[in-house]
């Protein structure tokens, strides 16, 4: 980096956190060279000078690319911790203290960060676990001297880490890149998404440990980078170094295997999560508290988006696109135009890329094909519930009516449900020529195998594979009853004539006259 002045010197680790203070660095008078692992903040003298220039220049254009890339990337940060500090971790709901007997239970694996100095009377460890400590931190035994904090002693316990899932929406929560919480917004996500997607970036807090249960129901858990105690690993080999060391075994136990894929989502229509596999989990998770019961709707037959565990009041879009549309961009469209209106203050949207399987004709499957979802609720409740979702529902379609193609949009099609009106499809716009096309036909094709049923009934149509008797064909072809004697056999094909009488005589009235086969010779057969 070039020689520089004297100033202030911190680690990376501590640089990547600007909240936390520098410690200073002992450096003489006279020009040296910073330590590779440390940012020097100060003005460079002599020689240095352009080089510091030039890196000022190289740390901005890094910290724009950053911001740019903030503004697509999706960052999920762990809450529960492990943390010795922590008193949620205590079965007695406080840190331990001096005259405390502490105990960690010895078949449970567990990762520990101390953060300070703690007098103990007793500890009992686990068989296979670790303490991280922080530069200052340590455990002294009680000497016996007054305590302020602790006037009684006793056991103190520290709790089962072991069932706080990954796929667990209540334990993950929305961050900046720089681990700060997220502003709340009117942009919300359905519960699938409220955990890890595969193109994500996780942050499990730094100056923390954790342990964290993976077990999923697909085999490999896809991310775009995981950061842990400060570091960001977001490529695949250093994952592989990372989970070959000694604290990964501690902090991740499971049969789901967390993979490091570095890349975001290279899509600008979006992707789809990738948790649909999990989605139970997920449901199960969220729901444990409350007994697996969705709360009770306000409206009659709420409506299931995708990816969400319970019934909803409001509105849902599903939109057909094409390769020009760009969810950012129109999501960023629907806040600024019409979520930032004063009417729609109390209504919150969800807008992500889904895949729905797609019926042939109403009943043949299809597959799954993607689509973009919006999900619209609000906070209005009773006979008002959804209702303001369900304006906002009806200007999105009305724009996409008017500058759908524009935005990449070719269809859309809109449900609501609100508690004075039952759920069920409101309005269908298509913008496209092609989506008219397709219903034009699929009517056509009802009207003709409409046709062909019509007149196979009426007898106009016979198949000739088809040799079952039916109904209607027994009662308009009545049975011909036997003739009394054997007078061979009837050919309905052939005109039929009556034998010659003698020339000269006449016929007898009461003479019975048989109808024979004219190409048939009867002498032939006396014998």
């Amino acid at each position: 980096m070039g020689r520089l002045a004297a100033g202030w010197c911190r680690c990376w680790e501590l640089w990547l956190h600007p909240g936390e203070l520098p410690a200073p660095c002992s450096l003489p008078a006279e020009p040296i060279t910073c330590p590779g692992r440390c940012k020097v903040q100060g003005q460079d003298r002599g020689p240095g000078m352009a080089a510091g220039r030039q890196m000022e220049r190289l740390l901005f254009l890094l910290a724009v690319l950053q911001l740019l890339a903030a503004t697509t990337a999706v960052y999920k940060q762990w809450i529960p911790n492990t943390n010795f500090e922590t008193a949620s971790n205590w079965d007695k709901g406080r840190v331990p203290c001096a005259r405390d007997v502490v105990h960690f239970e010895k078949d449970k694996v567990i990762s520990v960060f101390v953060r300070s100095p703690h007098a103990l009377t007793d500890m009992y460890l686990p068989l296979s676990g670790e303490f991280v400590l922080a530069a200052g931190a340590a455990f002294t035994a009680f000497d016996g001297s007054w305590d302020p904090g602790c006037d009684s002693g006793g056991t103190v316990r520290f709790a089962d880490a072991e069932h706080h899932a990954w796929f667990d929406p209540t334990l993950w929560q929305d961050v900046l890149p720089s681990g700060e919480l997220k502003a709340a917004g009117p942009v919300f996500s359905v519960d699938e998404e409220r955990v890890p997607c595969r193109h994500d970036d996780v942050i499990f807090q730094p100056q923390s440990s954790f342990r964290v249960n993976t077990d999923s129901s697909q085999p490999v858990i896809h991310l775009r980078s995981i950061s842990v105690m400060g570091q960001e690993l977001n490529t695949p080999s250093s994952w592989a170094e990372y989970l070959g060391g000694p604290s990964a075994p501690l902090q991740f136990h499971g049969n789901g295997t967390l993979q490091v894929t570095g890349t975001g989502c290279p899509d600008k229509s979006g992707c789809a999560c990738g948790n649909t596999l999990d989605g139970p989990r997920i449901c199960a998770a969220l729901l444990r508290a409350s007994g697996m019961q969705c709360p009770e709707p306000a409206c009659q037959n709420p409506l299931q988006p995708l990816g969400h565990c319970c019934g909803v009041c409001g509105a849902t879009i599903n939109l057909d696109f094409t390769p020009d549309f760009d969810l950012q961009k129109y999501q960023d469209r629907l806040v600024q135009e019409l979520l930032s209106q004063p009417k729609y203050a109390g209504v919150q949207m969800a807008i992500s890329k889904v895949h729905k399987a797609q019926p042939l004709l109403g009943a043949l499957p299809r597959g799954a094909a993607p689509l973009i979802q919006i999900v619209l609720v609000d906070d209005r409740a009773g006979g008002q519930a959804g209702t303001a979702a369900e304006q906002l529902a009806a200007d999105i379609m009305e724009s996409i009516a008017q500058h759908g193609e524009a935005l990449g949009i070719s269809s859309g099609k809109m449900e609501v449900a609100t508690g004075s009106t039952a759920s069920g499809q409101v309005g269908s716009h298509p913008v496209s020529r092609i989506t008219v096309g397709t219903v034009m036909g699929l009517l056509f094709s009802l009207l003709l195998l409409g046709g062909i049923l019509f007149l196979y009934r009426k007898g106009k149509l016979r198949f000739p594979a088809l040799a079952l008797p039916q109904p209607w064909h027994r009662l308009e072809e009545p049975t011909v009853p036997a003739p009394d004697r054997d007078q061979g056999f009837d050919n309905p094909v052939f005109s039929v004539e009556p034998p010659d009488a003698h020339l000269g005589e006449e016929i007898p009235k009461d003479l019975q006259v048989f109808y024979l086969n004219p190409l048939y010779d009867a002498s032939e057969t006396e014998t």
